[in-house]
């Protein structure tokens, strides 16, 4: 059965790149920009062995729907045996990581070009480690 592709997303940038998808994040990622998010996401971490990078550089803003989002893409890019690396070089949303105990499992770096370096999987990206916090902070953010 096939279906419509996800309408355009005002926040979220989504492109390839030495053979990554880019999920770049945008704005005010807060419950309206999750829902908004949450098609696109879908689609991007669909594949078999996904190497996704998502990168909050240009955010302005992260709360826990955020979070959820961040903690669906690593579960579903797990069950698929791929890699996610996240792009995070702000102090306010590293703290939010660090509260929700979430710098093990995505273990944030600073640049895109680390993102990519980092996702191919000789480099050892981040697989499916840390699935079970993702879970308990999507459980305790509601």
């Amino acid at each position: 059965m096939l279906h419509d592709p996800p309408a355009p997303c005002r926040y979220l940038r989504t492109y390839r790149i030495q053979g990554c998808t880019v999920l770049e994040f945008h704005g005010e990622i807060d419950l309206a920009a999750a829902i908004e998010i949450t098609p696109q996401l879908d689609v991007s971490t669909a594949p078999p062995e996904p190497l996704v990078a998502i990168d909050l550089t240009p955010v302005t803003f992260l709360d826990c729907s955020g979070l959820n989002l961040l903690c669906r893409a690593h579960r579903r890019i797990s069950a698929r045996y791929g890699n996610l690396q996240l792009v995070c070089p702000h102090p306010p949303a590293l703290r939010l990581l660090r509260a929700a105990r979430l710098t093990d499992t995505f273990r944030p770096v600073s640049t895109l070009d680390e993102a990519l370096d980092q996702l191919h999987p000789q480099a050892g990206g981040t697989t499916v480690r840390g699935t079970a916090r993702c879970r308990q902070a999507r459980d305790n953010s509601g």
